[in-house]
């Protein structure tokens, strides 16, 4: 099984909207990064969930709609930037499907620590904005590939 840990695109600062949905330039590089998992990576999770908060029910969206036979994604608790990693490490190990989680720091960074290291107090995979990282379960979790949009400009290291 994998799992998809995505960190939301670049929002909004909270001044200039209080909701932070995408910016301009996140709207863009989450469509760039969608259509690089559609196209090369041909990704078909079995399950997108999305935290409430817009920027990552936007980045869910985005990339759903890349994702031609995916299902649609849902929105979930527990993907909140303090919530508890412990709790979603927890329905990964009784779901069978590949699953794609949109979510905040520091949970996204703090659940791949729990997931590979067994301590999500320990920082080891660096989460900027739209990235995503997947993860797979073989016996123990392991880095299957990670991909950011500093990725995916001309000259970037590939996965």
């Amino acid at each position: 099984m994998k799992v998809y840990l995505v960190r939301h695109g670049e929002a909004v600062s909270d001044g200039e909207d209080p909701a932070r949905p995408l910016s301009k330039d996140g709207d863009a590089q989450i469509r760039d990064l969608a259509d690089m998992l559609a196209r090369h990576f041909r990704l078909l999770p079995g399950h997108i969930f999305h935290s409430p908060r817009l920027r990552a029910s936007q980045t869910a969206s985005l990339i759903w709609q890349a994702l031609p036979m995916a299902p649609g994604p849902e929105e979930t608790d527990g993907l909140g930037p303090m919530d508890d990693p412990a709790v979603w490490a927890q329905r990964l190990e009784i779901m069978d499907m590949d699953t794609m989680l949109v979510g905040h720091l520091p949970f996204m960074s703090r659940l791949a620590s729990l997931l590979l290291l067994n301590d999500s107090g320990r920082d080891v995979l660096d989460f900027k904005p739209g990235t995503v990282a997947c993860l797979e379960k073989t016996g123990e979790w392991r880095v299957k590939w990670m991909i950011s949009p500093q990725s995916l400009k001309l000259g970037g290291d590939h996965p």
